[in-house]
């Protein structure tokens, strides 16, 4: 699966001309440039980007070409990956639990920033990483409010486990920080706020002083027709919720966003394979395949739908309960999605805003699941 090296106008331009069988996922290199230059102009401090959202060899050149110098890494693979499409970039081995021997990879590659919630992994990496000029960063949890889904399910220590770890990461001579990752698609602000406060509640019980805070993930992207995300809104309050938790203490910030750079870069467009008895729709394409995230989040309502010609589909909005192409029941999109009452067999229904964990889910499951990639020069039209 790679990009070709054609440059389409638009995904009507491809859809019309190729009329492709398979689904096919389209990619707007500006779009993506865009929103890291506003990341990187608008948050204040370090922006890293989750590689696990979207590994693409593509993606991570035109986010270094557009200033990003710091990737979030969970693996050997995408350590290696970086240091060879990003050779001068930071890692930040983000992944709290590790063999010792993904550590030693990262100590061959120079990785200087770790992140921890246990005391056994505490133990693993003072044993196994040279602490001068490297960073533990001890991860924390709060009750989960306003994400799609908890991330404290897996990771984060309590508050009180947070002292401790802090505490042990100074006095082995690391230098000492804290992260916590709020959820994923956090479109209200204030989910970061009672984390911050939080933070600086533990760096003032374990006194001491951190260096850097880092405020995660969970920055969304545009996936409701009715919601759209106010990236603004949410770095305003990271910066004053800081100062005035931490006052003169106030520690570098450091934020890493997946879908909130990728996500709405991608677009990907499936087709109608059957309208069953004009009530059930089977598209291309599914949750086996680059639909995989949407009944773990919900389903994304930003679609087009346009006829084999590029004629856009107006009808009446109708609920439709959408299946993918497997002969698995679990194949199904969450609720029912609004598409037009003139929708037909061959029709191709565009996903936008599906950039984030569309190309690493991907299956093959019951022979279906190929992808196509192509790079457009704008997602729309």
């Amino acid at each position: 699966m790679g990009l070709s090296k054609t440059i389409w106008t638009n995904p009507t331009e491809y859809l019309t001309t190729q009329k492709p069988e398979n689904p096919v996922l389209f990619f707007a290199p500006s779009v993506l440039q865009g929103m890291a230059r506003k990341f990187i102009d608008s948050f204040p401090g370090m922006v890293t980007y989750a590689v696990k959202s979207n590994p693409m060899e593509e993606v991570i050149e035109n986010l270094s070409s557009a200033g990003l110098r710091g990737f979030d890494v969970a693996s050997p693979f995408e350590m290696r990956l970086i240091k060879r499409l990003a050779p001068d970039a930071a890692l930040h081995y983000n992944n709290p639990v590790r063999s010792p021997a993904e550590i030693a990879v990262a100590v061959e590659l120079g990785v200087k920033s770790y992140s921890v919630d246990s005391a056994s992994e505490l133990a693993k990496l003072i044993k196994h990483v040279p602490a001068e000029g490297t960073e533990i960063t001890v991860r924390f949890k709060l009750p989960v409010g306003g994400a799609a889904y908890n991330f404290g399910a897996k990771f984060g220590a309590t508050a009180e486990l947070a002292v401790e770890l802090l505490r042990v990461v100074a006095d082995a001579g690391f230098v000492p920080s804290l992260t916590f990752h709020p959820g994923t698609q956090c479109t209200e602000p204030a989910a970061w706020e009672s984390y911050i406060r939080k933070a600086a509640e533990i760096a003032e019980e374990a006194g001491v002083t951190i260096a850097r805070l880092n405020v995660g993930g969970g920055f969304p992207n545009h996936r409701l027709n009715a919601v759209t995300p106010d990236l603004d809104a949410i770095f305003e309050m990271i910066d004053r919720v800081a100062t005035e938790a931490f006052g003169d203490a106030r520690p570098l910030l450091v934020c890493e966003p997946g879908r909130g750079l990728c996500g709405d870069a991608f677009s990907v467009a499936t087709r109608v394979k059957a309208l069953r008895d004009d009530t059930h729709v089977f598209l291309n394409d599914g949750v086996y395949g680059s639909l995989t995230e949407l009944p773990m989040i919900g389903v994304i309502d930003r679609t087009e739908v346009k006829s084999p010609e590029g004629v856009l589909r107006t009808g009446e909005p109708v609920a439709r309960i959408v299946f993918g192409p497997t002969c698995d029941s679990v194949d199904r999109l969450p609720g029912e999605l609004m598409l037009p009452e003139d929708l037909t067999e061959g029709d191709y229904v565009l996903f936008h805003g599906m950039g984030a964990y569309s190309t690493v889910t991907n299956t093959r499951f019951n022979g279906f699941g190929e992808l196509g990639m192509e790079t457009v020069l704008n997602l729309h039209a």
